[in-house]
C-alpha cells in the first residue's frame, strides 16, 4: 500500500505546530514522527507492507499556489505570534496549526528512522501523487501497489486505481475504487459515459493547483458540460463563447498543460535508476506546446533523480543533506521505538523483507551499490559518514577515541526486539468489556499519537481539486 508522506507529516504537526515554529527545545517538537510511525507500525501489525512517498520538487506551473499558500501561512504565523505576546496560548496554537508547512528537513528525519526500519520509500521527482499513480499502474503485479492512504483527490485524476482517504487510526476509512466510479450505473452524478480524459478534464475545468477556474465554473458547472458534449475541444468553445473577456486569453494553452501534468508528469523508474514521464508524450501534444515541457518541471540526470528518490539530497534545493549524525534523529528514533510496544518489529520486518520488491529504496549503507552506481550516485554510505564526523571530532577534541565514539554510535542504533501480545490494540471493542488495567495500558500506548485525532475531520489538504 502506498502512504503520501506529507499528508500524514501535515496531520502529525498538528499536535507540535507551535513547537516546530518556535524550535523549541525537547522532544515535543517531534511529535510529527510518533504520529507517522505509529500508523506505520498498525500497517504492519496487519501484514500490510507499506511503501512511503515524499513530495519531491516544485513545479513552476505550480507555482501560483504554493505562493498563495505561502502567504496564507505567514499571515497565520504573523498573527499567531501575536496571541502568543498577548499571553492567548491557545489562540496562538489554533493558528499555528493553520500555519503548519511540512519541510523537505521534515522528511528527511522521517526518512532516517524509515531507512533504520527497513521500510521501503522512495522520493518522488516533483509530485508524489504522479509517483503514486505510476506504482499503482505498473503491469508488474508484483511490483504494484494496491491502494494509495491519501487525503488528496488529486490521486484519482492521476489515476490511482483505489484511494483510503479519511483513515483513522485504527485503519478505517473511505475507498474510492476509480472503475467503481465510471462503471456504476446507479451513481448520482454518474461518471458510466466519461473516460479517464474527460473526467480530469473535468477536475481541470473545476479549478486544480495548476490552473484556477473560470469564474462561474466550479466542480457541478463542470460536471455539466463535459457530461453534455463529451469533447473537452467543444467545452474550451463554449466557454470562450459563455464568459468572453472572463475567460484569459492563453486559457486553452494553460488548459492543456495541466491536463498534460496529470497524465505526462515526471516520475523516477527505480529499476530504470531515471526520471521519466508518467505516460509517453504523444507528438500531437508535443507540436502544440512546441516541445515546451519546463512546466512539467526541468530535466533531471539519472544521477541527481536517484540521490533525491535515495533521500541523499535537498528536491527543492539540490544540495546534500547533512551527512553528520544528528542528535534529533538518534532521539526520534528512540521515541519512536517507545509507542512499537504492541507490535513485534521483527514479524514487520520478516514480513517487509518477504514482500520486497524492485522499487524499494534503501540507503546505501544497506545496499551494495556496482562502480557504475557509485560514480552515478556520489555520496558517501552512513558507515562512511559516521567514520569522517568521528575524525572531524576527534581533531577537535583528540582525547576522545574513534573506537568509543563508534561503538556508542552503534549501541545506540541497536534496541531489543519486542514481542507480538495477543490483543490487538487496534481493534475497536466496548467499553465494558476491556479490563480497568488493559484500557490503562492501550491508552498509554496511543495516547501521544491520539491527541490530533480530533482535527482530522477538520483537516482538508490544500491541493484537492474537486
Amino acid at each position: 500500500v502506498g502512504i503520501d508522506a506529507y499528508g500524514w507529516l501535515h496531520k502529525g504537526a498538528y499536535s507540535c505546530s507551535m513547537e516546530l515554529y518556535l524550535n523549541s527545545e525537547g522532544d515535543k517538537k517531534l511529535q510529527y514522527l510518533n504520529y507517522f510511525m505509529h500508523r506505520i507500525n498498525m500497517l504492519r501489525h496487519y501484514k500490510i507492507t507499506p511503501v512511503v512517498v515524499f513530495d519531491g520538487g516544485n513545479l513552476p506551473c505550480k507555482s501560483a499556489t504554493e505562493g498563495e499558500r505561502h502567504k496564507r501561512r505567514k499571515t497565520n504565523r504573523d498573527q499567531a505570534m501575536l496571541k502568543l505576546k498577548e499571553g492567548n496560548v491557545t489562540g496562538a496554537i489554533e493558528l499555528f496549526q493553520r500555519a503548519v508547512s511540512v519541510t523537505p528537513s521534515m522528511a528527511h528525519q522521517l526518512i532516517q528512522i524509515l531507512k533504520s526500519e527497513n521500510i521501503e520509500f522512495v522520493v518522488a521527482p516533483y509530485e508524489a501523487d504522479a509517483q503514486l499513480a505510476y506504482l499503482s499502474n505498473l503491469e508488474d503485479e508484483k511490483n504494484e501497489i494496491v491502494a494509495v492512504i491519501s487525503e488528496d483527490s488529486d490521486l484519482l485524476a492521476y489515476g490511482c486505481s483505489s484511494v483510503l482517504f479519511k483513515m483513522d487510526a485504527h485503519g478505517n476509512g473511505q475507498e474510492v475504487v476509480l472503475d467503481h466510479v465510471f462503471s456504476n450505473v446507479t451513481r448520482v452524478p454518474s461518471f458510466r459515459h466519461f473516460n479517464k480524459d474527460l473526467f480530469i478534464g473535468m477536475c481541470v475545468l473545476a479549478g486544480c493547483d495548476f490552473l484556477p477556474s473560470v469564474p462561474g465554473i466550479g466542480i457541478t458547472r463542470a460536471y455539466n458540460l463535459v457530461s453534455k458534449y463529451r469533447n473537452l475541444d467543444r467545452v474550451l468553445s463554449m466557454l470562450k463563447f459563455e464568459k468572453g473577456d472572463q475567460m484569459p486569453e492563453d486559457y486553452t494553452k494553460s488548459f492543456r498543460e495541466a491536463v498534460a501534468v496529470f497524465n505526462h508528469a515526471r516520475i523516477y523508474d527505480v529499476s530504470l535508476k531515471r526520471a521519466k514521464h508518467l505516460k509517453p508524450i504523444p507528438e500531437e501534444l508535443l507540436q502544440f506546446l512546441d516541445e515546451e515541457l519546463d512546466f512539467l518541471g526541468p530535466e533531471i540526470l539519472p544521477s541527481l533523480a536517484t540521490s533525491i528518490a535515495q533521500g541523499n539530497i535537498d528536491p527543492c534545493t539540490m544540495e546534500a543533506f547533512n551527512v553528520f549524525p544528528s542528535t534529533v534523529n538518534h532521539v526520534s528514533t528512540a521515541n519512536i521505538k517507545k509507542i512499537s510496544g504492541p507490535f513485534s518489529r521483527q514479524e514487520a520486518f520478516t514480513q517487509a523483507s518477504k514482500d520486497s520488491n524492485v522499487f524499494a529504496i534503501s540507503s546505501m549503507a544497506e545496499t551494495k551499490q556496482t562502480s557504475d552506481e557509485q560514480q552515478q550516485c556520489p555520496f558517501m554510505d552512513e558507515s562512511e559518514c559516521l567514520e569522517e564526523a568521528v575524525s572531524l571530532q576527534n581533531m577537535l577534541r583528540p582525547s576522545i577515541s574513534t573506537g568509543k565514539m563508534v561503538g556508542e554510535e552503534k549501541n545506540r542504533q541497536q534496541k531489543e526486539v519486542l514481542k507480538v501480545p495477543d490483543n490487538n490494540p487496534f481493534r475497536k471493542r466496548k467499553l465494558e468489556e476491556i479490563e480497568p488495567d488493559e484500557m490503562d495500558s492501550v491508552t498509554k500506548v496511543v495516547s501521544e499519537v491520539t491527541e490530533v485525532e480530533s482535527l482530522e475531520d477538520e483537516y482538508e489538504d490544500d491541493r484537492v481539486t474537486a
